[in-house]
């Protein structure tokens, strides 16, 4: 079966209108947009694996690179996953409300750079709108990678920059360059950007994953995460893709 067999048939058109409704809410109930994206997150690791290994995720253990606060834990340990949550930041890991924070699973604070699992230990490694935030996130994707234990699954997800999203809260001003975007964010709202091009978010292209994906041999598949199934050819088309992707997944499998 090929990976993306069962996910595809879940990549529908309200699928991808529900998701998009929710995104509005990321800054001002990050509950219901994360807590929508966890739930949808899960459902498709668990095609995936399902695809490729003809069974459910349950007692897999999967490590989250970029967990953050944890909306990702309940839903994963819901579904019967051993899930670990790796993130460098003490503030991303204390942002989530009381009663999602923490909530289930294990936690690590280290960096996805250098991950502090042994060689082919886990499962599942996932990372979701990570790779972005990071300055090497191909280092990060191979770090991924090496603690993967063969026959397992690396689903690596990413805000493409020149997409619609890539500028983050800084809107579609990031077509006007990075460093001009945080600067004209600054001057409007009196503070940097969060997401602030060039030491917190950096312009990671779909061509670069896809690159990097195929160069290790183990690349599966390659998909838009939020579009419809029928809109996945444009992973295929070079300059299109980089507009018109919005978030690239890489699925690799480790032999």
């Amino acid at each position: 079966m090929v990976a993306t067999d069962l996910f595809a048939r879940r990549a529908t058109l309200s699928r991808s209108l529900r998701l998009l409704s929710a995104f509005r809410f990321e800054q001002s109930d990050p509950d219901r947009f994360y807590g929508a994206l966890a739930a949808d997150t899960v459902a498709m690791v668990g095609d995936l694996w399902t695809s490729v290994t003809g069974s459910a995720p349950e007692r897999a253990t999967l490590v989250d690179v970029g967990g953050g606060p944890g909306y990702f834990a309940s839903a994963f340990t819901d579904a019967g996953v051993r899930y670990v949550g790796v993130e460098p930041d003490p503030r991303e890991m204390h942002a989530a409300a009381p009663r999602t924070h923490r909530a289930a699973g294990s936690f690590v604070r280290a960096s996805g750079t250098a991950l502090p699992f042994a060689d082919a230990s886990v499962d599942i490694c996932l990372s979701s709108n990570v790779a972005e935030h990071v300055a090497q996130p191909w280092r990060l994707g191979d770090e991924m990678l090496r603690v993967t234990r063969p026959g397992g699954l690396v689903v690596l997800s990413y805000t493409v920059w020149l997409g619609p999203f890539g500028g983050h809260e800084m809107g579609l001003t990031h077509y006007l360059g990075g460093r001009r975007a945080a600067e004209r964010y600054t001057r409007k709202h009196g503070h940097r950007p969060k997401n602030d091009y060039g030491s917190s978010l950096f312009a990671v292209h779909a061509r670069d994953g896809l690159a990097w994906a195929a160069g290790t041999g183990a690349m599966v598949a390659a998909f838009p995460r939020y579009h419809p199934r029928w809109a996945w050819g444009l992973t295929k088309v070079p300059g299109l893709r980089e507009f018109a992707v919005s978030n690239l997944v890489v699925v690799l499998r480790p032999s």
